[in-house]
């Protein structure tokens, strides 16, 4: 056991909660059991990292819609199609004659709107910094290759906006691990304002076990400190991939977005540039957060207000084979990797 573990399983002073905002290491600190090393004095909570969780019913209910409408196409990853918006997923619009294909990748949508013209191919383009660069490429590989069959629907969310808002509203936060693929995108130094501004460590960590565990120990040993670490040196800098943050600004723009359980935030999501408006398939005012089950807590989870066994539905009438809300249907939701990994 090297020193670092034996500390924090031993740790006996103040009890601290951190948050790991990423869906990516909710999973890898699930599969690994890492809960388990730590003193009872250290709590790790899952917070809003998970984009398809994070992602509100009338999104979803808007990419139905165009899924009925004729020579109309929605492309999408696999779990948002069983993601329910306020009465119905897209699984289910399929089964009513939707036109819904799943993909892989959004570069797959140039193949398929080359192949069948008289179609217009709408990709449900939702993720943080980290896919935002992918679907900036697909924009513009479609104006290269003249493909005018190509439209997103963008819920298109940014880290910094929803850490200040749980900081500022749901508090009791006393360090983050902060997202590794996200800071590969942004560089570490995104997190540096945030952490002067309420005196909290950010630790911007890779998805092993023994970097979530350094990542913790900093954490511990750091609370209080306005800082941002990064120990994840390997691929994360001081500030991120530039090549991306400029496809990125070439194409979208901020704005203010709709998450699910938080409302509108300011300034938390990007939306296409008014020049390139013709690629937009009605994106704008997608805030409706209605929730087709009124016991399901998902929202409350994505803001470290309740872990998901709090939730009554958890493992009950809410399971990966049948579930109720979004925090179950995607491999990156807390209650999906609660529930298979037997994370308590």
């Amino acid at each position: 056991m090297t020193e670092y573990q034996k500390f924090l399983e031993t740790y006996d002073s103040e009890p601290i909660r951190l948050m790991e905002v990423c869906g990516t290491h909710t999973g890898a600190i699930s599969r690994n059991g890492i809960p388990s090393l730590l003193s009872p004095k250290i709590r790790l909570i899952s917070g809003p990292g998970c984009p398809v969780c994070v992602t509100v019913t009338a999104y979803i209910d808007r990419l139905i819609e165009l899924s009925l409408q004729p020579n109309c196409v929605v492309a999408s990853f696999g779990d948002l199609l069983r993601v329910t918006g306020s009465s119905q997923c897209l699984n289910d619009a399929k089964a009513q004659g939707g036109q819904v294909r799943m993909v892989y990748s959004p570069m797959d949508v140039l193949k398929l709107a080359k192949e069948e013209p008289d179609k217009t191919f709408v990709f449900a383009a939702v993720g943080f910094e980290t896919t935002t660069p992918i679907y900036a490429l697909l924009l513009e590989e479609a104006h290269k290759d003249g493909i005018h069959n190509i439209k997103l629907l963008t819920s298109l969310k940014t880290m910094p906006s929803v850490i200040d808002w749980v900081c500022g509203n749901q508090g009791g936060i006393d360090g983050f691990i902060a997202p590794g693929h996200v800071s590969v995108i942004t560089g570490s130094a995104l997190f540096r304002p945030l952490a002067e501004k309420y005196s909290i460590p950010f630790a911007v960590a890779g998805f092993e076990p023994q970097q979530i565990l350094l990542a913790i120990y900093a954490l511990v040993k750091r609370r209080g400190k306005g800082e941002a670490l990064n120990l994840y040196p390997s691929v994360v800098t001081e500030e991120g991939n530039l090549a991306a943050q400029d496809i990125v600004n070439r194409y979208f723009e901020p704005c203010s977005a709709s998450w699910r359980g938080m409302g509108i935030i300011p300034g938390s999501g990007m939306q296409l540039r008014p020049e390139f408006a013709q690629y937009d398939a009605g994106s704008a005012d997608l805030i409706d957060d209605h929730t087709a089950n009124p016991n399901c807590r998902c929202a409350q989870v994505l803001t470290g207000a309740i872990g998901p066994r709090q939730c009554p539905l958890f493992g009950r009438a809410c399971t990966p084979q049948n579930p109720s809300g979004a925090c179950m249907v995607s491999t990156e939701g807390s209650c999906y990797q609660y529930y298979v990994n037997k994370r308590e």
